[in-house]
């Protein structure tokens, strides 16, 4: 996809269930993505959910926002 950046999609929905899941793997991707929608700027567009995954990118993106 020549010529496409995550950076010029200003806005992204994520959708994450209510618990953490049964492997680690699911909590670790989920830090990950709010850490690197927090760095590069994007607006997280979510449920509003501040508890178990969902609550994990969303802290972890506003963190890395404030940081940046």
């Amino acid at each position: 996809m020549e010529g496409f950046s995550v950076k010029t999609l200003e806005k992204i929905c994520v959708f994450c269930g209510a618990n953490y899941g049964k492997e680690e793997s699911y909590v670790k991707a989920a830090h990950r993505l709010g850490e690197v929608l927090g760095k590069r700027g994007n607006n997280l567009i979510y449920g509003g959910g501040s508890l178990r995954l969902m609550g994990c990118v969303s802290t972890v993106a506003a963190v890395h926002e404030r940081q940046s």
